[in-house]
């Protein structure tokens, strides 16, 4: 399908650049100490206005630089690079006079331009590089140039795979990325080797996006704390280390409330000898926040644990105690549940037994509720939650004890930021997964932190 852009855009509201912005939008020019430079690399903080001039600079630098030439914008996704990079690209270069035709079913985007006289056309292919098989997807093409936005979210051998199809003479490389470990493969190869393979290497910080006012500045800055402070507003590359959760406190967190909630649901982690836990949340429409109301927990492993000698020496049966099949589960959430007017439950989408279990169940059939698997983006879950806890979105009931304990535990992996990458122990951490599925997958269902969670995903903005 191809889609022709002409006159279908609204135009892109152009405010005054900065002074970093109008350096990344001419680094490549004749008159800039850096026009001999082969790579640029813009990092920093969400909503630095990077990704955006990022965009602009590259496809104007392959407009003047090139005619009928093959180009890459390549993001974690293709839907991300579509989102963060190729929609605001449309209105910023329509509204410059340029001719953009979408071809949707081949992730190709032709932008035409007319120069005294002289009509210019390039092609810019839409990549995702979500995985190690993604490198697969770029193989065989012969590339001017490309643009990686998000770039610390793409596996190296996928960079690796796209930095070497640029063999066309003058070709240029741009990357775009929020921080991460110190110890990621970007930092460590491209950033920290700024010098010797000649990169301009500019970091962003929000400061530099004339667009944001000091409201909406002040706004993020106390929307995150520790690691995601770190990262996101002030633009640095640091180790996640520690709690997770250290902005967690009891005082602020844990108490009864006494509102109505606006919808209630129910979310769950399943499993067969490790603990299976279920939640009761409520949500405030008016407050925007999320509410633990009461949980359900129970691990097989952790019953045998606190087995006396005098207990196993018994004649008792412990079997039917320390596990439960999964309809006796089904059964304990329906317990849990009944009497109230739940809109659906959200499950961890790999316990597939659980969820034949649950539809199967006569007390879910008859009231219809349906069983949705959970998302299960673990970075992304976790600095929602993270958010929602900053900002006093979330709390629970006192009687959710397995809960308070989890997040006085719940620890970043010290041996995995050591190879830069951000892992969780994976002990004691139902809870948490469970509280992660819940308001994740629930906000993105009915839309109520979309914006939040756009900026936490990534998307760009000048």
């Amino acid at each position: 399908m191809v889609i022709s852009l002409r006159n279908k855009i609204p135009k892109f509201n152009f405010v005054p650049f900065s002074k970093k912005q109008l350096q990344l939008l001419t680094w490549w020019t004749d008159n800039s100490p850096y026009k001999d430079f082969d790579i640029v690399i813009a990092d920093g903080s969400i909503r630095s206005g990077k990704t955006v001039s990022m965009a602009l600079s590259f496809t104007l630098w392959a407009m003047t630089s090139f005619n009928g030439q093959n180009f890459a914008i390549c993001g974690k996704t293709i839907h991300s690079a579509r989102r963060n990079v190729i929609q605001p690209l449309k209105q910023m270069l329509t509204s410059r006079g340029y001719e953009i035709r979408d071809v949707r079913n081949e992730n190709l985007i032709i932008i035409r331009y007319k120069d005294k006289g002289k009509e210019i056309v390039n092609y810019f292919y839409i990549f995702g590089g979500k995985d190690e098989s993604s490198q697969d997807l770029i193989q065989g093409v012969t590339l001017a140039g490309i643009f990686c936005d998000e770039v610390a979210l793409m596996p190296e051998s996928f960079v690796n795979q796209a930095t070497g199809r640029c063999s066309v003479e003058g070709s240029k490389m741009w990357f775009s990325c929020n921080p991460g470990n110190p110890n990621h493969y970007f930092k460590k190869n491209w950033i920290d080797k700024q010098i010797e393979k000649r990169i301009l290497y500019l970091h962003f910080t929000m400061e530099d996006n004339p667009s944001l006012s000091e409201h909406v500045k002040e706004r993020y800055a106390k929307m995150y704390a520790g690691v995601f402070r770190k990262r996101f507003i002030l633009g640095l590359w640091v180790t996640a280390d520690g709690l997770v959760y250290s902005m967690f406190n009891e005082e602020q967190h844990v108490r009864k409330v006494d509102i109505e909630f606006d919808r209630l649901f129910v979310a769950g982690d399943f499993g067969i000898y490790n603990a299976t836990t279920f939640g009761l949340y409520g949500f405030s429409k008016r407050r925007k926040s999320y509410h633990l109301i009461q949980s359900y927990y129970h691990s097989g492993r952790e019953a045998e644990e606190q087995l006396t000698e005098a207990d196993v020496n018994s004649n008792v049966q412990f079997g039917s105690i320390l596990q439960k099949t999964t309809k006796e589960y089904a059964n304990d959430l329906v317990d849990m549940i009944r009497g109230t007017q739940i809109e659906y439950i959200i499950l961890d989408p790999s316990a597939a037994a659980m969820i034949v279990e649950l539809q199967k169940h006569p007390y879910i059939v008859r009231k219809n509720i349906p069983i949705i698997p959970a998302r299960n983006d673990v970075t992304l879950g976790i600095s929602f939650h993270a958010e929602l806890l900053t900002e006093g979105r979330f709390t629970l009931d006192p009687s959710n004890t397995h809960d308070i304990d989890e997040y006085y535990s719940y620890s970043w992996d010290s041996k995995a930021s050591q190879i830069g990458k951000d892992q969780v122990i994976k002990e004691n951490d139902h809870c948490m997964d469970r509280n992660r599925y819940a308001c994740l997958t629930d906000a993105i269902i009915n839309d109520d932190f979309g914006f939040e969670i756009q900026v936490l995903s990534g998307k760009g903005a000048r």
